[in-house]
């Protein structure tokens, strides 16, 4: 279970597999929302792009301290004051993919022991897609695993036939982590 590169290598293989598929929309289609107040797939991709660079800090500050307890951000707001709509969906898409390969790599480098280590004090009750009573322990690794089901939650509303890569590792490392 302590494979210190499965998590690095199921977002390299969720990056590289979706990105493909992401540039199979036009910049048109990527543009159009259902709804008024839903995103559009560049709104989407944007967020994602947001969610990164939170993150990307994130898992290198951990590194370096006792505690996971990050700011969050207003992830809306970001949204809309970035004006994604306005990009060209190719150049979203690269950038997309670029910055999660970075945090691939990020994670493949984290240390074992730094990954799995058990911290008591965290946030992850306000910050996690799956959150974490503030009062249970959790990781680096958790929150890890946690990015990549948040990633792929947004791939589903883009492409709703998706299949999720994580799936049984994630299902499979909740269980051991509670």
């Amino acid at each position: 279970m302590k494979n210190t590169h499965t998590t690095a290598a199921i977002l390299k293989e969720v990056i590289l597999s979706a990105k493909d598929r992401l540039l199979t929309l036009t910049d048109t289609e990527s543009f159009q929302k259902a709804t008024p107040r839903k995103w559009s797939a560049k709104e989407i991709v944007g967020h994602l792009i947001d969610s990164a660079s939170n993150n990307h800090q994130r898992f290198v500050r951990a590194q370096s301290k006792s505690d996971m307890v990050f700011e969050g951000y207003l992830q809306a707001e970001w949204v809309r004051i970035q004006n994604y709509q306005s990009r060209s969906w190719n150049e979203l898409v690269e950038l997309w993919a670029q910055y999660n390969l970075q945090l691939a790599h990020v994670m493949h480098f984290t240390p074992e022991d730094i990954r799995f280590r058990s911290v008591s004090k965290h946030n992850l009750h306000q910050i996690a897609f799956k959150t974490v009573a503030e009062n249970e322990p959790t990781s680096l690794e958790y929150f890890m695993v946690d990015y990549v089901a948040h990633l792929e939650h947004h791939l589903i509303q883009i492409f709703p036939d998706y299949e999720p890569i994580l799936g049984a590792y994630q299902n499979d490392f909740h269980k051991k982590s509670s």
